[in-house]
């Protein structure tokens, strides 16, 4: 049996390495990330240098990924969030709108 995968918007961040701000308050929210250190432990995520260039590990139900510089992080259906590489998601997905 073949199966198509349903359409679906998602909300993606590419992760560049330098604009943690911004990358906080998608992985978390603006509100929190106003009451933290942009280096700090969040719920969805935690910085760790020496693991992954950029220092940016994402808390998954299947445990942690890594996001190295250029990788998109998605904001999944039930609110989760993954790393997804570049050329993944450039075959995947297509920008639905400019906001």
């Amino acid at each position: 049996m073949k199966y198509r995968k349903k359409p679906v918007f998602v909300e993606a961040m590419e992760w560049n390495g330098k604009d943690h701000r911004n990358m906080y308050e998608f992985l978390e929210s603006p509100e929190i990330a106003l009451m933290h250190s942009i280096d700090s432990t969040g719920t969805n995520f935690y910085i760790d240098h020496v693991k992954v260039k950029g220092g940016l590990i994402i808390k998954t139900l299947e445990g942690e990924h890594l996001a190295n510089i250029g990788d998109f992080i998605i904001k999944g259906v039930a609110g989760e969030f993954y790393p997804c590489k570049p050329e993944i998601f450039a075959k995947t997905y297509e920008l639905a709108n400019k906001e």
